[in-house]
């Protein structure tokens, strides 16, 4: 059989592999609303990186797996918890993504990366606290890769609006907030924001649907589901290689949108990413 021919015969199969049961507790960011006020948060840049969890002895990605990292990266790091990005830069997260999945790391690749530390799960300490504690600790390790994400307060919401317009003209994803008296709280939450110009959020790889037209003998769209159940289909954004190629079933992807309907659906979504912080 043909391998377009076997993918588009793949319509409606068995959803979604279950996630890791070890995930690290993180700590998960909700959208920004304007009823919030900025200044009761501290505000970063929301880096285009790969989450990643220090537990003192292994370096984890959000789904509970091990990265193969060199030895040397991880030498001189805390023996307790730190919550960061793994990063390479602005506009190189695919680059990245392909460092860091690989069975037998590279060092030339590695040397590249750092690890931007924004928080200390174990920490009982309110976030402006944590984080002025977390900038002594790593500038005491003297570890040139390992680094603080820089937090700053905002006055009100058009400091933050002209703060989002920056990092934007600059090339980056957006804004993350942190409130500024909240403890570390493991899952989703509204004490750790995030504030873009557009929306964006995950669903589950279930099926491939066939192209038309142009696309035909090619994958047409996804069929997504989300954390809540909800199913649609994902059909704007692919390139043509991906359409040849699509994500894998039971793969996570990324879609921006903008609202949502009021059946509760995103408006406008277009496929972004394959979420892939899994070695």
């Amino acid at each position: 059989m043909k391998p377009e021919s076997l993918f588009l015969s793949l319509l409606w199969l068995t959803p979604a592999l279950s996630a890791l049961a070890d995930a690290p507790p993180l700590q998960l960011a909700s959208e920004y609303a304007p009823h919030y006020n900025p200044a009761d948060f501290l505000v970063s840049e929301k880096l285009d990186g790969v989450r990643a969890y220090w537990n003192g002895r292994e370096l984890m990605s959000r789904a509970g797996n091990v990265f193969a990292v060199p030895g040397w990266f991880i030498e001189g790091f805390p023996d307790t918890p730190l919550d960061g990005e793994l990063w390479l830069g602005r506009g190189r997260f695919a680059e990245l993504s392909a460092a860091v999945r690989r069975f037998e790391p590279q060092d030339e690749e590695w040397r590249r990366i750092r690890f931007m530390v924004f928080d200390t799960p174990d920490s009982k300490r309110p976030f402006e606290q944590r984080s002025e504690q977390l900038k002594q600790q790593i500038a005491s390790l003297n570890v040139p890769w390992l680094q603080w994400v820089t937090q700053q307060r905002v006055s009100d919401a058009a400091a933050l609006a002209a703060l989002l317009d920056e990092i934007n003209a600059q090339g980056g994803e957006g804004l993350m907030l942190h409130h500024r008296q909240a403890l570390y709280t493991a899952g989703r939450n509204q004490n750790l924001l995030k504030l873009k110009q557009f929306q964006d959020a995950e669903a589950t790889v279930l099926a491939y649907l066939p192209g038309q037209g142009k696309y035909t003998g090619m994958m047409g769209a996804l069929l997504v589901e989300t954390d809540n159940g909800r199913r649609f289909k994902l059909g704007t954004g692919f390139s043509d290689e991906q359409r040849r190629n699509p994500p894998a079933l039971g793969s996570t992807v990324t879609y921006r949108y903008r609202g949502e309907t009021a059946t509760g659906l995103p408006r406008f979504a277009s496929f972004w990413r394959v979420r892939e912080d899994a070695p």
